[in-house]
Protein backbone atom coordinates (compact mmCIF):
# COMPACT_ATOMS: atom_id res chain seq x y z
CA UNK A 1 0.00 0.00 0.00
CA UNK A 2 1.29 3.46 -1.04
CA UNK A 3 2.02 5.97 1.72
CA UNK A 4 2.81 9.21 1.73
CA UNK A 5 3.53 11.96 4.50
CA UNK A 6 2.52 15.21 4.15
CA UNK A 7 4.09 18.08 5.95
CA UNK A 8 3.01 21.52 6.75
CA UNK A 9 6.45 22.57 7.87
CA UNK A 10 5.55 23.59 11.62
CA UNK A 11 9.09 22.94 13.59
CA UNK A 12 6.30 20.92 16.11
CA UNK A 13 5.90 18.10 13.77
CA UNK A 14 9.58 17.15 13.47
CA UNK A 15 9.50 17.61 17.21
CA UNK A 16 6.93 15.52 18.53
CA UNK A 17 7.79 13.30 15.21
CA UNK A 18 4.18 13.15 12.81
CA UNK A 19 2.70 14.29 9.96
CA UNK A 20 0.08 17.09 8.95
CA UNK A 21 -1.50 14.16 6.80
CA UNK A 22 -1.01 10.79 6.20
CA UNK A 23 -1.91 9.14 2.67
CA UNK A 24 -2.29 5.35 3.24
CA UNK A 25 -3.51 3.81 -0.23
CA UNK A 26 -6.76 5.70 -0.86
CA UNK A 27 -7.48 7.56 2.60
CA UNK A 28 -5.94 10.58 3.72
CA UNK A 29 -5.79 10.57 7.73
CA UNK A 30 -4.84 14.90 8.89
CA UNK A 31 -3.31 15.30 12.14
CA UNK A 32 -5.69 17.29 14.62
CA UNK A 33 -5.08 20.78 13.73
CA UNK A 34 -5.41 23.85 15.52
CA UNK A 35 -5.66 27.41 14.63
CA UNK A 36 -2.11 27.98 14.50
CA UNK A 37 -0.89 31.03 12.76
CA UNK A 38 1.99 32.31 11.09
CA UNK A 39 4.88 33.35 12.87
CA UNK A 40 3.03 31.91 16.17
CA UNK A 41 0.62 34.81 16.28
CA UNK A 42 -2.04 35.01 18.09
CA UNK A 43 -4.89 32.97 16.63
CA UNK A 44 -8.40 34.72 15.92
CA UNK A 45 -9.59 35.33 19.36
CA UNK A 46 -13.27 33.68 18.96
CA UNK A 47 -14.12 29.99 18.36
CA UNK A 48 -15.63 30.36 14.75
CA UNK A 49 -12.89 31.86 13.51
CA UNK A 50 -10.63 30.19 15.02
CA UNK A 51 -12.53 26.74 12.86
CA UNK A 52 -12.26 28.42 9.83
CA UNK A 53 -8.50 28.76 10.35
CA UNK A 54 -8.27 25.14 11.45
CA UNK A 55 -10.29 24.16 8.10
CA UNK A 56 -8.37 26.40 6.23
CA UNK A 57 -5.43 24.45 6.85
CA UNK A 58 -6.66 21.56 6.83
CA UNK A 59 -8.09 22.37 3.22
CA UNK A 60 -4.43 22.85 2.20
CA UNK A 61 -3.20 19.56 3.54
CA UNK A 62 -5.70 17.71 1.86
CA UNK A 63 -5.14 19.70 -1.53
CA UNK A 64 -1.60 18.17 -1.02
CA UNK A 65 -2.98 14.76 -0.80
CA UNK A 66 -5.04 14.82 -4.03
CA UNK A 67 -8.07 15.40 -2.36
CA UNK A 68 -10.97 18.23 -1.27
CA UNK A 69 -13.51 18.78 1.60
CA UNK A 70 -15.76 16.91 -0.58
CA UNK A 71 -13.98 13.83 -0.02
CA UNK A 72 -14.51 14.20 4.09
CA UNK A 73 -15.72 11.48 5.30
CA UNK A 74 -15.13 11.56 9.04
CA UNK A 75 -14.41 14.50 11.57
CA UNK A 76 -13.34 15.11 14.99
CA UNK A 77 -14.16 17.85 16.42
CA UNK A 78 -12.60 19.04 20.16
CA UNK A 79 -13.60 22.17 21.49
CA UNK A 80 -12.19 23.69 25.30
CA UNK A 81 -15.93 24.51 26.35
CA UNK A 82 -19.35 22.89 25.44
CA UNK A 83 -20.76 26.41 24.89
CA UNK A 84 -18.40 26.83 22.00
CA UNK A 85 -19.65 24.11 19.38
CA UNK A 86 -22.56 26.26 18.10
CA UNK A 87 -19.44 28.77 16.69
CA UNK A 88 -17.64 25.78 15.21
CA UNK A 89 -20.47 23.84 14.10
CA UNK A 90 -21.45 26.88 11.90
CA UNK A 91 -17.85 27.08 10.32
CA UNK A 92 -18.08 23.19 10.10
CA UNK A 93 -21.38 23.30 8.59
CA UNK A 94 -20.38 26.09 6.02
CA UNK A 95 -17.22 23.35 4.80
CA UNK A 96 -19.20 20.65 4.67
CA UNK A 97 -22.87 21.24 4.22
CA UNK A 98 -22.96 19.36 1.29
CA UNK A 99 -20.45 16.89 2.38
CA UNK A 100 -22.04 15.88 5.83
CA UNK A 101 -18.65 13.81 7.52
CA UNK A 102 -19.56 11.50 10.43
CA UNK A 103 -19.01 14.12 13.54
CA UNK A 104 -18.08 13.65 17.43
CA UNK A 105 -17.88 16.55 19.51
CA UNK A 106 -15.40 16.02 22.71
CA UNK A 107 -14.90 18.85 25.06
CA UNK A 108 -10.85 19.02 25.95
CA UNK A 109 -8.02 20.97 27.35
CA UNK A 110 -5.91 22.04 24.35
CA UNK A 111 -1.70 22.30 24.03
CA UNK A 112 -2.11 26.37 23.97
CA UNK A 113 -4.65 28.11 26.26
CA UNK A 114 -5.37 30.85 23.13
CA UNK A 115 -6.62 27.87 21.11
CA UNK A 116 -10.34 27.43 21.48
CA UNK A 117 -10.63 24.50 18.92
CA UNK A 118 -8.80 21.76 16.85
CA UNK A 119 -10.30 19.71 14.25
CA UNK A 120 -9.11 16.15 13.14
CA UNK A 121 -10.13 14.73 9.83
CA UNK A 122 -10.67 11.80 6.98
CA UNK A 123 -11.10 11.77 3.95
CA UNK A 124 -11.78 9.14 1.04
CA UNK A 125 -10.14 9.62 -2.07
CA UNK A 126 -12.67 8.01 -4.95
Amino acid sequence: MERRLISSGAAFEERVGYSRAVVAGNHVYVSGTAPIMPDDADPPPDAYNQARRCLEIIGRALDEAGAGLEHVVRTRIFVTRADLIDDVGRAHAEAFANVRPATTGVVVELLDPRWLVEIEVEAVLL
